[in-house]
């Protein structure tokens, strides 16, 4: 007999437990209840957001289809494709940093060679609360942020895959509950795409990599739930990363799939065997029998349970043509890694789980995937969002001193250089890598054997979505294309991963739900479509819920790579312009790092966003970079237009001339023209007054303004409003503030 009520503790609920009774006509083996548990998870199963991810078109095609993979293909031409998908290890991260963050990009590495593509890439997003000062927390917080980095660091310059793009953000809602999500890229010949399918009636299943052993054990189920005074004891459900088994692995994999014997292929991640067992069937309308006995272990006495649910990590589970898998497996042991045929693909539709001769497990395949039970929660919006609306920013008191808040902009750590972190990546092994990190809005990697290259960004703004979730889920698309489009990219796709607090309450499943349809609008009128992503819910603690946060990552393709530009002011001389599209009333202070800062406010509306609008700047931005026209470009955003100027200047070593009017920005008061946040604005520079007038009758084609500001040059950083100056700072100032507010921060005692 079942101890009671056992069910509830894997996190299922009674209406749960009473329809998996009926599928089986039985009460479930202790096995069996626990792979339905972890494969009816909102972690695996999606079952309170699938019917909200089906606003995304390509995804709802998919999922029809029954074509889901691993990662979204994006073709480059017409051999190759590039592979890519993100995903969150926040959870893990927040009980162990070190392997949650590590694991994270090994188990979003394994979803891109899974389908046959080399690895070519990393980028993260990752959010923390408050750093400074000597509090606890921020002590917290600060071991949080060294820790997820250096377990980002450790596993990715290992495995040998360069983290070349990301983000980092630090507010009070991630106290305690930080948001570490792993973007990874690859390249694939579209004719040689590995399927997750177990085709093949008598074909062989290989298990393939590391030995398996406890860790993670409902790994899935606790990324199901809230984070609590409890959270320390699930360490065992963090798994533990080795990054030079993962290259093995992915060199072996590369192989293999080589052979064109293997007809199926898919990593053990979430939920481990069970999640690659059962998926891998139910894809194919075939069965799978196994017998755990055959399973590698690296413990003893381990039980079917166990085994089934363990996540360790580096493993992989390869569905082999019969009479083939001898060749297969002396792939893998060349590189010394485990090849054990644990069992065979069959025509009854059932996954079958024995250890030895006894069956401790048996249900139909399809019941732990295409069944999985889904809800459409309540969604109601939350009592602060017309509180928080109905805040005029704009009536904030001015600042008595710019120069002052312009350094404090620059010196916040989620503004200022995160130096201190790149510089624990290597961005260039590989060797593919033209624009670093901090040289331009997106990282830029050339495609060898084309002349293309690929733009790659994560972006995303928690702060306007808490405020509007449907405006900020489109602004996050919007900036995350403006980025790619900057360094002279065509933005193409999107991959996500949406962070949220818990969906059982109606407000959070309200802000997901926003989120998703700000989302699908703005992919749909960009023409980028989610072609892949993840959904990680529970974000919240004891002590709050997380901002709703979906972060996006951008793929753009640039046709010729040598056709690129980057943030950094050029030459003296040079002249500024901003290219705008924005009508925002309030300027962008809504919700802006100023508001925040300064005010210690965050409220207001979003910066309001016209998706046309930023289509015709984008479009202009495009081709005036084709055209060869711009010297640097770089999107306003965080911060506003200064922060935008300053770090051009810091970038390029020189300073920048500016003659603001009042006129040309609707008469705001100048703390919205410094620092207001509003849309659809890219500060460029070009070299000569014929390249000036051509920007502006393009600028006037594409239906934009272009205001002239002035032009680089000098030691200094000067803007002026209506002939008087109100920022004047000297680069050298500007830059030592920049770059060195997060290494100070970091090396002060707590």
């Amino acid at each position: 007999m079942l101890p009671s009520l056992a069910y509830r503790e894997m996190g299922l609920n009674d209406l749960e437990y009473q329809r998996i009774e009926a599928i089986l006509n039985r009460e479930p083996t202790i096995t069996e209840l626990g792979m339905f548990a972890v494969m009816w998870s909102e972690h695996c199963g999606y079952k309170y957001s699938r019917p909200i991810l089906s606003l995304f078109k390509t995804y709802r095609e998919a999922q029809s289809q029954g074509a889901l993979e691993n990662a979204g293909v994006i073709p480059l031409d017409e051999r190759l494709g590039i592979v890519f998908k993100m995903e969150s290890h926040n959870h893990p991260s927040a009980v162990e940093p070190f392997q949650g963050a590590a694991t994270g990009v090994g188990g979003i590495l394994r979803d891109i060679f899974t389908m046959g593509a080399r690895p070519i890439a990393n980028l993260n997003s990752l959010r923390f609360g408050l750093i400074e000062g000597r509090s606890r927390k921020a002590a917290r917080n600060r071991y949080l942020f060294e820790h997820v980095v250096d377990g980002i660091a450790h596993y990715g310059n290992c495995v040998g895959v360069p983290t070349v793009a990301g983000e980092v953000v630090f507010n009070r809602c991630y106290d305690g509950n930080p948001l570490v999500n792993a973007m990874a890229v690859g390249v694939v010949e579209l004719d040689k795409i590995a399927k997750a399918r177990a085709e093949g009636v008598g074909n062989a299943v290989l298990y393939v990599g590391s030995s398996t052993g406890k860790d993670g054990i409902h790994g899935a189920t606790f990324a199901s739930v809230e984070l609590g005074p409890d959270s320390e004891s699930k360490r065992p459900n963090v798994q533990m990363g080795d990054p030079f088994m993962e290259k093995l692995l992915i060199e072996a994999t590369l192989e293999a799939l080589a052979t064109g014997e293997i007809v199926g292929i898919q990593d053990m991640g979430a939920a481990g065997l069970t999640c690659s067992t059962s998926e891998t069937a139910a894809k194919a309308g075939n069965g799978i029998e196994i017998d755990v006995l055959k399973v590698p272990r690296r413990e003893a006495n381990m039980t079917p349970y166990e085994i089934m649910l363990s996540e360790s990590q580096e493993r992989m589970l390869a569905i082999v043509r019969k009479g083939a898998e001898d060749r297969v497996a002396a792939v893998f042991q060349k590189w010394g890694l485990n090849a054990v045929v644990i069992g065979h693909v069959t025509d009854d539709g059932l996954l079958r789980v024995k250890e030895g001769d006894k069956v401790v497990a048996e249900v139909p395949a399809r019941s732990l995937t295409d069944e999985c039970p889904t809800y459409r929660l309540e969604a109601r919006e939350p009592e602060y969002i017309a509180k928080v609306q109905s805040f005029d920013p704009l009536t904030a008191l001015e600042p008595p001193d710019y120069n002052e808040v312009l350094l404090r902009l620059l010196a916040s750590p989620t503004i200022a250089s995160k130096e201190w972190v790149t510089q624990q990546y290597d961005s260039m092994v590989q060797t593919q890598t033209v624009l670093n990190p901090g040289q331009g809005d997106a990282a830029i990697l050339r495609i060898r054997e084309t002349r293309k290259g690929i733009a790659l960004k994560v972006d995303g703004n928690g702060r306007y979505c808490y405020l509007d979730p449907y405006i900020g889920g489109q602004i996050a698309v919007a900036e995350a294309a403006r980025n790619v489009v900057c360094v002279g990219a065509r933005p193409v796709a999107v991959t996500d991963c949406l962070n949220f607090a818990n969906p059982e309450k109606p407000t959070g499943f309200w802000q997901f739900q926003r989120v998703v349809e700000g989302i699908a609008f703005a992919t749909e009128a960009l023409g980028t479509p989610v072609v892949s992503g993840n959904v990680s819910f529970y974000n919240e603690t004891p002590e709050g819920a997380i901002y709703p946060t979906p972060t996006i990552g951008m793929l753009g393709i640039l046709d010729d790579v040598n056709q690129r530009c980057a943030t950094a002011f050029r030459d003296e001389g040079d002249i500024l312009v901003l290219l705008r599209a924005d009508n925002d009333p309030s300027g962008g202070l809504g919700g802006s790092e100023y508001l925040s800062l300064i005010h210690n406010m965050e409220a207001g509306m979003p910066p309001s966003l016209d998706i046309e609008a930023e289509k015709r700047l984008q479009a202009c931005v495009l081709e005036a970079i084709r055209e060869g026209l711009l010297a640097s470009a770089h999107d306003c955003s965080d911060g506003g237009l200064a922060v935008c100027i300053s770090e051009c200047a810091i970038a390029g070593g020189v300073g920048a001339s500016l003659l603001l009017r009042y006129s040309d920005f609707e008469d705001l008061p100048p703390s919205a023209i410094f620092f207001g946040e509003a849309q659809s604005r890219v500060l460029v520079s070009v070299r000569t007054d014929k390249q000036l007038r051509k920007l502006e009758q393009m600028a006037q084609t594409h239906g934009i303004r272009a205001h002239w500001l002035g032009s680089v040059g000098g030691d200094s950083l000067r803007i002026a409003l209506d002939g008087e100056y109100l920022i004047d700072l000297k680069v050298e100032t500007l830059a030592d503030t920049y770059n060195n507010s997060i290494r100070k921060i970091m090396s002060a005692v707590s």
